[in-house]
């Protein structure tokens, strides 16, 4: 195996498991709920979380921070090991800039070593698949800087399909207006959403109720896919794994996806999402 590491942040989304069993670091990002700042030593449960929304609690988010960029860098380079790291969208945070200028320190430092930081225009598990794509690429022997490069050529086929349960949570965000999300609630729209090639999130078309924007997240996944494996797709969640298990059942049947990886949308993206959202990732033509 090629001598470099693979890491990533907070809002790649993929499981412990499976992060685990990588070797892969992340850089935790952090959120503000009920006075109380979470995201490194102190973590909330997922369910928890979303519960706390549910009941009324309204959580802020913050970047990451510098000190634990290097920190983490930092070990991995005294063990002699160079740096892939995969960073949340810069569109929706300025994580990727922050990690950025930590590794460009720290390779003046360590002159020896390779650090390569990319903007992965992702979000949540969209971000996890970049990063799973990675670990084949390097699980397969390929060199710190063709991985490099091959995600940089492939990122706007890593395609982003998601809706939400409740627009004020987008309003509070600032995607959609006051009235938007008032008018909608009234005659049940339930928006089908996008990350843009620019890494933004991004609306497609509404729908009328949650069962036909479920269904569109499928219908679109179809119309996008041709020439291109998705024998692994990732579906996330906020907090509704039932109906994140039927679509990817769903998928399964319709396109012979081999495995769905499910998981969270974790409390940085959550936050913005909401309660109900569902978020599915494959590879295709266009975002």
């Amino acid at each position: 195996m090629s001598n470099y590491m693979i890491t990533s942040d907070t809002t790649c989304d993929l499981p412990e498991s499976y992060l685990k069993e990588n070797n892969i670091d992340i850089i935790p990002l952090y959120y503000n709920l009920d006075d109380v700042v979470y995201g490194d030593e102190i973590n909330l449960d997922p369910k928890d979380f979303y519960n706390k929304m549910r009941n009324g609690s309204m959580p802020s988010t913050m970047a990451c921070n510098p000190d634990a960029a290097d920190k983490i860098f930092r070990k991995i380079l005294e063990k002699g090991h160079d740096i892939l790291h995969i960073a949340f969208s810069s569109a929706l945070s300025s994580s990727y800039n922050t990690v950025a200028v930590v590794g460009k320190e720290l390779a003046e430092e360590f002159p020896d070593r390779k650090i390569i930081v990319i903007d992965s225009k992702s979000a949540s598990m969209g971000e996890g698949l970049v990063v799973y794509k990675a670990i084949e690429n390097r699980n397969n022997n390929m060199t710190i800087e063709d991985n490099a490069k091959w995600i940089e050529e492939n990122l706007l086929n890593f395609c982003h399909q998601f809706t939400v349960n409740d627009l004020f949570h987008l309003h509070r965000g600032g995607r959609v207006s006051k009235a938007t999300a008032i008018i909608g609630t009234m005659i049940n729209v339930k928006p089908v959403l996008h990350v843009n090639d620019e890494g933004a999130l991004v609306s497609l078309n509404n729908v009328r109720g949650r069962k036909k924007a479920i269904n569109t997240l499928a219908e679109n996944m179809g119309k996008n896919i041709d020439g291109f494996n998705n024998d692994v797709i990732m579906i996330s969640h906020g907090d509704c794994y039932d109906e994140a298990f039927t679509l990817g059942e769903k998928l399964k049947e319709l396109y012979g996806v081999k495995e769905v990886m499910i998981n969270y949308v974790c409390p940085t993206v959550g936050a913005h999402s909401g309660p109900g959202t569902i978020a599915l990732f494959f590879m295709g033509k266009q975002r």
